[in-house]
């Protein structure tokens, strides 16, 4: 994960918890509670954070995954242009010499790039 994500998810995390004590202090501030109500409107508060702060949690797991997956479907994308640019390489070379039908590829088609060749039978 960049330090551009980080720093976006951080800013994230602190504007939900930003909002939410805007609105407790919002909701306190109009009823000033007395004794047991006071504790019990705190507890409500609190519970009310770790709901919060555990939500915020969740959705930083699931992006992280989301990135971890995005990672590997980029480093399969590249694995397969740099091997669709060496058979083009040696395409060009063969016609070349040649002058006849291009050639099968130099190498069995790899697994990592079967997914992103979509019109190439092999």
């Amino acid at each position: 994960m960049g330090p551009e994500m980080l720093t976006a998810l951080s800013a994230l995390a602190v504007a939900v918890v930003t909002a939410l004590g805007a609105v407790i202090t919002a909701v306190v501030g109009r009823r000033q509670p007395r004794g047991q109500r006071r504790r019990d409107d705190f507890t409500t508060i609190v519970g009310e954070l770790r709901t919060s702060l555990t939500e915020v949690k969740d959705e930083l797991g699931k992006q992280k995954e989301q990135s971890e997956r995005d990672r590997a479907r980029v480093t399969a994308q590249e694995f397969a242009i740099r091997y669709l640019a060496g058979w083009a390489r040696s395409l060009v070379s063969y016609m070349r010499q040649q002058h006849l039908e291009p050639p099968p590829p130099p190498q069995p088609v790899p697994d990592e790039v079967r997914p992103y060749l979509h019109d190439i039978s092999t």
